[in-house]
C-alpha cells in the first residue's frame, strides 16, 4: 500500500516516484484517471499545488521544469536548501532528492517529462544537448522580464496542445517542449559563462563519463568500468574528462558519492551504518574515512550541519 506524505516525512525516507501517474497521485493528490504510462504531463503551479502545501524527499524518474511567478516556495535540491524567488526557473534532472517544505500562493508553469518523450527530437543524450541536466549544472536561474514572457509564452503553447484532441498530439508536443528547452538553453547560455555553444570529440566524451557516473556511481566505483563502456582506454579517459573539468574521472565519481552521502544524511533518518552499506562501503569505517578525508568532519558531525 503507498505510503501517505505525512507517513514518509515522518519515516524520513526517499521516495522513488517511478511514473508521472504516481506522482499525480501521491503528491499532488489528483483522483483523476491517469495513463500509468504517460511520458509528459504540463500544468500551472496553481492547479498542481492547490492540494499541495510540501512536498516529501523524493527522487522522479522524469525531468521537471518550474517557473515561479508569484508566492512562497522553498525547495532541497540535492544538498542544498534554498528559497525561491519570483520569476525563478527551477531544472530539475531526473533522480535527483527535490522536497519542498513549504508552498504557498503560487502562481507559475511546470512540466513534468520522461527524457523518452523526446527520442525523436534528440540525436543525443538528453543532458548533453542541454547541459542544465547534469547533476552538478546550476539548477535555479532567475529571469529578468523578457526572458521569463519568452519563457512562459512556451509553457502556454505546451498546456495548449496538451489539452487540445488531436491525433498529432504526441508529435506536436514533443516539438512544443523541445522548443522550450531551447529557450531554456538560451537563457541558460547568457547566465552560465561555462555553457559552450558547440563541443569537441574529447567534450562528448567526458560528458558522457559524467552522465554515467551520474547513473552508475553506487555500483561503479573503477574508472576502468566506464572506460570500458565507453570502448577507450582509461588513461584517455582521464586525460578528456581532466582536460574538460579539471578533475580525474576519479575525484567525479567520489564528488557523486559524497554528494549522495550528504543528501542520505540530511534527509533522511537513517543510521550512518546503513546509508554505509547502501552506498556500497565495505563497512562504516570506511565510509565515515571518506567522508572525513572530503570533509573534515565525521558522518554525524556532518549531518548536524546539514
Amino acid at each position: 500500500m503507498m505510503k501517505s506524505k505525512a507517513e514518509l516525512r515522518r519515516k524520513g525516507e526517499i521516495l522513488n516516484i517511478e511514473s508521472l501517474e504516481m506522482f499525480e497521485r501521491l503528491i499532488n493528490r489528483d483522483i483523476k484517471s491517469y495513463d500509468t504510462d504517460m511520458m509528459v504531463m504540463p500544468g500551472t503551479l496553481e492547479d498542481k499545488h492547490k492540494h499541495c502545501d510540501s512536498i516529501p524527499a523524493l527522487r522522479r524518474q522524469f525531468n521537471l521544469i518550474y517557473l515561479l511567478l508569484e508566492g512562497e516556495h522553498d525547495v532541497r535540491l540535492g544538498a542544498n536548501h534554498l528559497q525561491l524567488n519570483p520569476n525563478d526557473l527551477v531544472i530539475v534532472p531526473e533522480n535527483m532528492l527535490y522536497a519542498s517544505d513549504h508552498i504557498k500562493n503560487c502562481r507559475g508553469f511546470c512540466i513534468h517529462f520522461k527524457s523518452e518523450f523526446l527520442q525523436s527530437q534528440l540525436t543525443r543524450p538528453l543532458a548533453e544537448e542541454f547541459p542544465y541536466f547534469h547533476f552538478d549544472a546550476p539548477h535555479i536561474i532567475n529571469l529578468d522580464a523578457g526572458e521569463s514572457d519568452s519563457i512562459q509564452g512556451s509553457f502556454k503553447h505546451i498546456i495548449e496542445e496538451y489539452h487540445r484532441v488531436s491525433a498529432e498530439k504526441n508529435h506536436l508536443l514533443g516539438h512544443l517542449v523541445y522548443i522550450l528547452l531551447l529557450r531554456v538553453r538560451e537563457v541558460y547560455r547568457n547566465r552560465v559563462s561555462v555553457f559552450k555553444r558547440h563541443t569537441s570529440r574529447s567534450e562528448q566524451l567526458a560528458n558522457s563519463f559524467k552522465l554515467l557516473v551520474e547513473k552508475h556511481f553506487i555500483e561503479s566505483r573503477k574508472v576502468s568500468d566506464y572506460a570500458g563502456k565507453l570502448h577507450i582506454t582509461s588513461k584517455h579517459l582521464s586525460e578528456v574528462v581532466s582536460e574538460t573539468y579539471g578533475r580525474t574521472p576519479l575525484q567525479i565519481i567520489h564528488d557523486m558519492l559524497l554528494l549522495e552521502a550528504r543528501v542520505q544524511l540530511g534527509s533522511t533518518r537513517k543510521s550512518v551504518s546503513e546509508i554505509a552499506y547502501q552506498l556500497k562501503f565495505e563497512d562504516p569505517s570506511h565510509f565515515t574515512h571518506f567522508i572525513k578525508g572530503r570533509t573534515g568532519l565525521s558522518p554525524m558531525e556532518l549531518r548536524k550541519k546539514l
